[in-house]
């Protein structure tokens, strides 16, 4: 690979990587790394980044120039990825040589990697998508960036070189998919290569620089099981989330944000059967279900010119003519919640979607309010009526002032009485105390309620299932 030299680097005809110019350099040891402010601040206790860290910081910034000088990117670009990364390392090597860097061989290897996240990956964001205990990533600005560790916000130990570093790995990100986000489009929806969610403002908008929201999926993937084990619900209620998603009853899953809505409904697609073809509707595809016969369709900005756009309404009105057996659509936020209900009333039973609120009959309100976002002027009993024949149930998860995410009801729509939709609760979340560590005691139990859909559990053949999970929670 062909590497074009610095200005003060000079490469040998037959190398690939920079040679030591004809012309002695001088050493860089610890005192020339560090500038007189670097050290005053260092030595008067203002600053508790270490003499080593400092150094560290300087060679790095650098190896980087030279190296961005130097180093053909589209070379990299053509290569395979540890291909390129064994490439920019030996680059480094190099350039620490000729340079006469006093760099330990733990110290050139770290920025090694930094150099090919940098330039191949997602820069200081790598270390961070790495981890499986982090949930949310939250940068405020090149400097300031919180993660979600086991549902406490912490500070993380990043940071960006400064906004133009940060603003290049949010296109970097957001190019992936063919988006685009700059002044002209300063808000963009993206997803990595691994199903996470990424959000990205930047200026204008973003008045102290770029700022992006990246919601990490886990590797593993989570199931009803593993959120037992995580508290989120008791025995009893996951039989019923069981049976809710095999007979085929339209679900709404509600919450909060970062409430665990899109986890809940992966899990619950985990009870679809094999041969159903399903058909998801979303902002940014996340959803990972285990079917054969799925189609994912995926919403899209506007271009330059303003066209192109096609919206969650548009995606869910061609869902009925691709003859889907259950649509689910990520997030209903928009008058897309209308086509929803009229396909959960034309025979498209099992479908499902979430939506943001904070309580089952809030839920339903905020589904009348998207509808009316649509212009219909319908009626609002009609709207009502066109709910409560569509919905069946309404999932409820709720994130907790101590971290945990529970399922805080299993309700389910009864019908009408007057012009007021009914419900009743089949489980409710109790709250009994709280530990002296701050850890919130709850209990998921059952109202004693017999689910309106027993008939059509005995259809599916999940009665024992609906019978059990009732009987456990009777006691």
């Amino acid at each position: 690979m062909s590497i074009d030299a610095p200005s003060d680097l000079e490469l040998e005809s037959q190398s690939t990587a920079p040679e030591v110019s004809s012309k002695p350099k001088k050493s860089m040891d610890s005192e020339d790394l560090l500038s007189d402010e670097d050290t005053q601040e260092f030595e008067s206790g203002e600053d508790t980044t270490s003499m080593t860290s400092i150094r560290m910081q300087r060679a790095r910034n650098r190896i980087w120039l030279d190296l961005r000088d130097g180093i053909d990117l589209k070379a990299l670009a053509r290569m395979k990825s540890e291909e390129a990364r064994e490439e920019v390392a030996s680059a480094v090597e190099e350039i620490a040589r000729f340079r006469n860097l006093d760099l330990t061989p733990a110290e050139l290897s770290r920025i090694a990697k930094e150099c090919s996240n940098d330039m191949l990956g997602f820069g200081p964001l790598e270390e961070l998508l790495e981890r499986d205990d982090i949930a949310d990533i939250m940068i405020n600005g090149p400097e300031t960036v919180y993660i979600e560790v086991g549902g406490k916000i912490e500070r993380a130990r990043i940071k960006f070189r400064d906004n133009q570093h940060l603003t290049t790995i949010c296109q970097r990100i957001v190019g992936a998919i063919g988006r685009r986000v700059d002044e002209s489009s300063p808000i963009c929806d993206a997803r990595l290569p691994d199903g996470s969610r990424v959000n990205v403002i930047i200026p204008p908008l973003a008045v102290d620089g770029a700022c992006m929201t990246i919601r990490k999926f886990t590797k593993d993937k989570l199931t009803l099981e593993k959120l037992l084990e995580f508290g989120a619900m008791t025995p009893s209620a996951a039989k019923l989330i069981m049976a809710i998603g095999r007979c085929r009853v339209n679900v709404l899953i509600s919450g909060g944000t970062g409430s665990g809505k899109t986890t809940m409904l992966n899990c619950l697609t985990r009870y679809i059967e094999q041969g159903e073809r399903i058909i998801t509707c979303e902002d940014a595809c996340e959803l990972q279900l285990q079917q054969p016969h799925v189609v994912r369709l995926e919403t899209r900005p506007p271009n330059l010119e303003g066209v192109g756009e096609v919206t969650m309404r548009d995606l869910v009105k061609n869902c009925l003519r691709m003859r889907p057996e259950r649509i689910i659509v990520g997030e209903v936020r928009g008058p897309e919640a209308f086509d929803l209900l009229q396909a959960m009333n034309t025979g498209h039973d099992g479908s499902m979607g979430t939506v943001h609120a904070n309580n089952p009959r809030e839920a339903l309100s905020r589904m009348e309010n998207m509808i009316a976002m649509g212009g219909l002027n319908l009626p609002i009993v009609a709207v009502r009526e066109q709910i409560s024949a569509a919905v069946n149930v309404v999932l409820q998860v709720q994130r907790l002032r101590d971290g945990s995410r529970k399922v805080t009801h299993i309700s389910e729509i009864t019908g009408m009485e007057g012009d007021v939709v009914t419900m009743q609760d089949l489980f409710k979340l109790e709250f009994i105390g709280e530990e002296d560590n701050g850890k919130l005691i709850t209990e998921l139990k059952s109202t004693g309620m017999r689910p309106k859909f027993w008939d059509k559990a005995r259809q599916y053949g999940v009665e024992n299932l609906v019978l059990d999970a009732m009987e456990e929670a009777y006691g």
